[in-house]
């Protein structure tokens, strides 16, 4: 991991944050400066896009090489005795839920971990079905490009059979290295949707967890899955301002939100 794969910005408690799609960051800043009035706010950018490397050769993505580097992270920047909140949203929040699954039994280290609409459908009843969904997500994409695998995408999110899908063709290696929801769809998409969180249930002694939701999400499947994985896992559930993706379009109102989870005492 480079130093220059995360951002600093304000003072006070560490929360390190860990965008979705391909982990570029692009559009939280108005969420991130919200959060550094209380938190030193750590931005982790698993591929280094906003970092110089947009354009380099991506390979298919691991869960556990992104949650891996946000550890790498919070060893650089957290310091001895200290703990840190996480939030993760989206394919960020899948890989918040593997940091906090494969942390060493120390919970002083995290303190409070929120996992945002993370897309791990496999562990619903259904989730066979769901990944075949996600997975002909991709293949629209590699047959017709992003904007129809777009548009079959939210048609997935929100359980509902497609609309005609946008006419359009498949990219060329140069574009879709430049194009970051494309280096999502064709490498991050998949085995994000596949993935199985291995939480421990309660009363074991981990770190607080919160699955999130959004409360425009409701009746889609993210919605679904969050719920599912609270219940599954003893864990707090709770709804954030906005859709899957609150944290870009309602950033204040998501970041207040967000802190007034962190502020509330655990429950007994």
């Amino acid at each position: 991991m480079s130093d220059h794969d995360h951002d600093i910005c304000g003072e006070g408690p560490v929360l390190l944050v860990l965008p979705g799609g391909a982990g570029h960051p692009m559009g939280l800043g108005p969420l991130t400066r919200r959060l550094a009035e209380r938190f030193t706010v750590v931005t982790y950018d698993p591929l280094g896009l906003a970092h110089g490397r947009l354009g380099r050769p991506v390979p298919d993505q691991r869960v556990e090489a992104w949650s891996d580097g946000a550890r790498e992270v919070l060893d650089a920047v957290l310091p001895d005795g200290e703990s840190a909140y996480v939030l993760g949203t989206s394919s960020g929040a899948v890989a918040a839920l593997d940091l906090l699954a494969r942390h060493p039994r120390h919970p002083r280290r995290l303190r409070h971990v929120v996992a945002h609409e993370p897309p791990c459908v496999a562990v619903l009843p259904d989730g066979a079905r769901q990944r075949a969904a996600f997975r002909e997500v991709y293949d629209t994409y590699r047959a017709a490009g992003p904007a129809a695998a777009a548009a079959r995408l939210t048609a997935v999110l929100e359980e509902r059979a497609p609309d005609a899908l946008p006419d359009g063709r498949p990219l060329s290696p140069t574009e879709e290295l430049t194009n970051p929801l494309a280096l999502f769809l064709a490498h991050v998409l998949v085995p994000f949707t596949s993935y199985v969180p291995h939480l421990p249930t309660p009363p074991s002694p981990t770190p607080r967890l919160t699955v999130a939701a959004g409360e425009t999400s409701r009746g889609g499947l993210l919605h679904r899955t969050a719920e599912f994985l609270a219940r599954r896992t003893g864990s707090g559930f709770a709804e954030l301002p906005g859709g899957h993706l609150g944290a870009l379009e309602h950033p204040v109102a998501f970041a207040d939100r967000l802190m007034e989870l962190f502020e509330a005492p655990a429950p007994l």
